[in-house]
């Protein structure tokens, strides 16, 4: 009855399917994924970083919305070998391309040329 009331309930507007899985032990295997977020729903697709960039990293699709939110709310925060999860719905425009200090620097200028400062702090004239 809890199962079919929690249901019919609105989800926010982050909730989705796929969730981004941080700080996880370098040597988890794909089994060991199934083993854990299995628990929660049926699983899509899972997919375990496995370059430098991005060991330690996972993503987790479920096949229904519900499975993902449970999974969300039980998984983050748990300990597997000695590591605390993170879990993270996956949200596109956080996950996109990061911005280097020297793109942010010619950004930061191409405004202040726009509109007319020089970055400078200038005291009054009195």
């Amino acid at each position: 009855m809890a199962n079919a009331r929690a249901r019919n309930q609105r989800l926010p507007p982050e909730v989705n399917r796929a969730l981004f899985v941080r700080n996880l032990p370098f040597q988890i295997s794909s089994d060991d994924m199934y083993d854990i977020f299995g628990k929660y729903g049926a699983i899509r697709q899972i997919r375990v970083g496995t370059t430098k960039e991005t060991r330690g990293t996972a993503y987790v699709v479920y096949e229904d919305i519900y499975d993902s939110k449970m999974a969300c709310d039980h998984l983050s925060g748990f300990n597997v070998a000695n590591r605390y999860l993170i879990v993270l719905y996956y949200n596109p425009q956080r996950m996109g391309k990061k911005v280097g200090t020297k793109e942010q620097e010619e950004q930061l200028r191409a405004m202040q040329t726009k509109h007319g400062v020089d970055g400078q702090q200038h005291k009054e004239a009195k």
